[in-house]
């Protein structure tokens, strides 16, 4: 069946594993002759007024989306991000105007008013269905009217969204447990794992003769580089940082306080990242929050890297329970990573083993016919 395809997306202020999800969603119906167009918002545009208002009242200018439905002929309607400025009511525009609507759920929006599922240094699933109470009373936002708006505007919103969507999309078996247990409907809600482009393509391992550990990714509290430095300080293994985000400062100032063998790179290109990874001898994703897929881990795992991971989400999902260490657990993670770097011919052994797997699971080609078999069974 012939599909052209709308792809909608709220972009956030901080540039993370969406804004790549989607990047990846257009090569992938390019590479298999899809016509699609995005549709694009930017919450870094937007005032904390209109923000909440979109919030309330379930997104705004759904005309545009309609519109857009309609310029294309599209069959499919596919949202990424669509808090706070597009919701509810650009996807039932959507319908209205003949598309099939698929909500890709990346993470925990839906429910939570911070997205993460995570406070006070655990993963937080207090709120539920149209239960979203605890995070006004908890302030998860960090400021009481935001708190109050996200909870008044989620519980409102929810009931339209599970109406006007025809599928529910996860990126890993854990997250769509998770989110069935929270409240979407388990029959229209499906797994389709994110791809690394050139997975399918043989890498020859080098992490034999990496001289670092490396971690990547958004500096926040769910991500748990507080622990990598930790074990970086505990294993003597020299552990360089990229990327960036709101704990930045506070990182820099644990690794000084520890003596950790740190160096923050920060906010790498796509390709100064490939560089990085091409001299590493392992890749630490020390998260100790819930994640719902790992990018961080993917791209370590196309590289040919042993990967260090913690127990969290849909790490194990991934890499292998046997390759992930209990969360938070700085001493668990060093010795890990003590094992790997005293070893390199396990280090090499454990890369090729990853880059296969990747190859095997997570490669474009495999994507691509199981979201064009989705998109057919609407």
């Amino acid at each position: 069946m012939s599909h052209r395809v709308l792809i909608v997306h709220n972009r956030h202020r901080w540039v993370g594993g969406e804004e790549r999800s989607v990047a990846l969603h257009q090569e992938a119906l390019a590479a298999a002759g899809i016509e699609h167009r995005l549709l694009e918002r930017d919450s870094a545009e937007a005032t904390a007024m209109s923000a909440a208002t979109s919030l309330l009242g379930g997104g705004t200018r759904p005309g545009e989306v309609g519109d857009a439905v309609r310029e294309l002929g599209a069959t499919v309607a596919h949202f990424h991000s669509f808090q706070p400025l597009f919701g509810a009511r650009a996807m039932q525009a959507a319908r209205a105007a003949g598309a099939r609507v698929v909500v890709h759920l990346h993470n925990f929006r839906l429910f939570c008013a911070i997205s993460v599922a995570f406070r006070d240094g655990a993963p937080c699933f207090r709120c539920r269905g149209r239960l979203t109470l605890p995070g006004v009373a908890l302030n998860c936002r960090g400021n009481v009217p935001e708190a109050v708006v996200y909870g008044v505007g989620l519980a409102r919103q929810q009931p339209a969204i599970l109406a006007a969507a025809d599928r529910f999309v996860a990126p890993s078996r854990f997250a769509a447990g998770q989110l069935a247990r929270l409240g979407v409907p388990p029959e229209r809600l499906e797994v389709l794992p994110h791809y690394l482009p050139g997975a399918a393509g043989a890498v020859e391992p080098s992490a034999d003769g990496g001289g670092y550990a490396v971690a990547a990714g958004r500096f926040a509290p769910e991500k748990g580089f507080a622990v990598a430095i930790d074990a970086a300080a505990a294993s003597g293994v020299p552990l360089r940082l990229a990327g960036a985000g709101p704990l930045d400062a506070e990182l820099r100032r644990r690794a000084e306080a520890t003596g950790a063998p740190v160096e923050f790179t920060g906010l790498l290109a796509r390709d100064e990242l490939e560089r990085l990874m091409r001299g590493a001898a392992m890749a630490v994703v020390p998260t100790t929050g819930s994640e719902s897929f790992g990018f961080a881990a993917l791209e370590a795992m196309g590289a040919a890297l042993p990967v260090v991971a913690t127990r969290a989400g849909a790490l194990p999902e991934m890499l292998g329970a046997e390759r992930c260490v209990p969360r938070g657990d700085a001493q668990a993670l060093a010795e890990r990573m003590r094992a790997l770097w005293e070893d390199p011919a396990l280090r090499r052994a454990e890369g090729a083993a990853l880059a296969a797997r990747a190859a095997s699971e997570y490669g474009r080609e495999r994507f691509s016919q199981r979201l064009l078999a989705l998109y057919d069974r609407l």
